[in-house]
């Protein structure tokens, strides 16, 4: 991709035809994948990701979609922006609900955005201590992402081994991504990078440390961009609830969700050479928790809208799924999608607070209010789960008892199952069962991934953000206000 210059906003076929060209070496199912575009499996979460660039496109969306450049003054996609205003960051809350309200799936660049916000700080702040040339190198990263209008997955999970354990005290030292050799012209990286939403639709990869790091896990302590398909890394899908129901012929109610989803891969760096110009912290263990801080809160924040937008799609399906039954008129079922509504828009103004609640960094770009995006994810790991629960008690235990697509077409059953599973008279048998596929794949299925596991472990399981609500809560100041009511000396 080196080389490659738009200068434009890439339309969403244009970035499929872009990812064409890349050679990645990916394996799934215990076959390598020799054509990721058009897998049937993969397509759907290429779909998504195309979505962010379909979207930038129309007159309607600009505002929430595009930004302008703070390093070029061009017009860029928001997912490559360096937020320059509280605005930003509201907006950049706003454009994650309209899409997940568009895929109801992953969309996948939220990571490579809230990274770049991170490193954008970090590296500025890492030069000033030590007169080193990271920033510039990540300034000229982010305007070549720009001008080609990239798409960047953001790698931080290290498969960790033995949590009791440091990086470098680890029976095997690769279980931590690592350097491995410090050469004249760059260096030599080794590990693996777990759960990574979306790079197999990537053009690059921008690696972060996982952890803060001590003195002497020096050599874990590394940031760095290379492409997606440079030599070394091999990326192996995860297994994902029903997914191989897309490999069926014509399948479609089956699936839920035919268009959209999202994929995860485990990703090994095996002596992977990245050049001096693409690295951007080498060795300063210091300002690994730094980063580390400041993207999580970045991509806690992002909660608060990719999760609503999947959640409105959800509470729409119920609501629907409710009508088809012929349950929409019950108090309860009201209650429950209102009860649904609340948890929703709960999640939202956590994710809009913290980002009014912004500050400006020393680098010139704004950061979101860390109690505050801590207190959003802490929501996300507990709401969707009562969402997705109060959906599965309006649909009904069909939902999962259906029979299959193919019984449907059968001419001996299909017949059958059309007069038994009907619903209310004038919504037809397909249409219901339709919405109640929709409701299981987001419950149950792929797309439960997303919607619900992410919930509780992206960006941190529950007990990091508990951590750093504890850090920032601060109840000495909170003692002082009850002390002066009281008038405690």
């Amino acid at each position: 991709m080196k080389g490659m210059v738009i200068m434009a906003l890439m339309t969403g076929e244009e970035y499929v035809e872009s990812l064409r060209k890349l050679k990645l070496n990916i394996y799934m199912l215990g076959e390598k994948i020799d054509n990721p575009v058009d897998n049937p499996i993969l397509r759907p979460s290429l779909n998504s990701v195309k979505m962010t660039y379909d979207l930038a496109q129309m007159p309607e969306y600009e505002y929430l979609m595009t930004a302008t450049s703070k390093i070029t003054g061009n017009k860029i996609n928001r997912f490559l922006n360096l937020h320059q205003s509280t605005e930003d960051l509201v907006k950049k809350v706003k454009m994650q609900r309209l899409l997940g309200q568009k895929t109801a799936a992953c969309f996948q660049r939220c990571v490579g955005m809230d990274a770049f916000n991170a490193t954008y700080s970090t590296t500025y702040e890492i030069d000033k201590y030590y007169n080193t040339k990271y920033h510039e190198n990540f300034k000229n990263f982010v305007k070549y992402a720009e001008e080609n209008d990239l798409t960047v997955d953001g790698a931080m999970t290290d498969p960790k081994g033995d949590r009791g354990l440091s990086p470098s005290k680890q029976a095997d030292p690769d279980l931590y991504l690592r350097i491995v050799e410090r050469r004249p012209d760059g260096i030599v990286v080794r590990g693996a990078k777990a759960h990574q939403t979306g790079i197999c639709n990537s053009h690059e990869v921008l690696v972060l440390p996982t952890i803060a790091m001590r003195p002497q896990d020096r050599d874990y302590a590394v940031a760095f961009s290379v492409p997606t398909d440079t030599e070394g890394i091999t990326m192996i899908i995860g297994r994902q609830s029903c997914d191989t129901r897309k490999l069926e012929k014509d399948a479609d109610l089956d699936v839920g969700n035919k268009e959209f989803g999202g994929v995860e891969a485990l990703v090994v760096f095996d002596d992977v050479f990245v050049p001096n110009d693409r690295i951007f912290l080498n060795g300063e263990t210091e300002f690994a928790g730094m980063i580390v801080e400041r993207f999580a809160g970045y991509h806690r924040q992002s909660y608060g809208g990719c999760k609503v937008g999947v959640g409105d799609v959800l509470i729409g399906a119920a609501a629907l799924a409710a009508d088809y039954n012929g349950a929409a008129k019950a108090s309860h079922v009201k209650d429950k999608l209102i009860e649904m509504t609340h948890l929703n828009e709960t999640l939202y103004a956590c994710g809009i607070a913290c980002s009014a609640e912004g500050y400006k960094t020393e680098s010139g770009n704004y950061q979101i209010d860390l109690l505050l995006a801590n207190v959003c994810k802490q929501n996300v790991t507990r709401f969707p789960y009562e969402i997705t629960r109060l959906a599965e008690d309006i649909a009904g235990g069909l939902m999962v008892t259906m029979p299959s697509e193919k019984d449907f077409k059968n001419p001996e059953t299909g017949s059958l199952l059309e007069k038994y599973l009907k619903g209310v008279s004038d919504v037809s048998t397909m249409d219901r069962m339709k919405v109640l596929r929709l409701i299981e794949n987001l419950c149950l299925g792929t797309a439960a991934v997303g919607y619900r596991t992410e919930s509780m472990h992206g960006a941190g399981s529950p007990q990091a953000q508990r951590i750093m609500i504890a850090r920032q809560g601060n109840l000495a100041q909170k003692k002082e206000l009850a002390k002066a009511i009281a008038r405690i000396e």
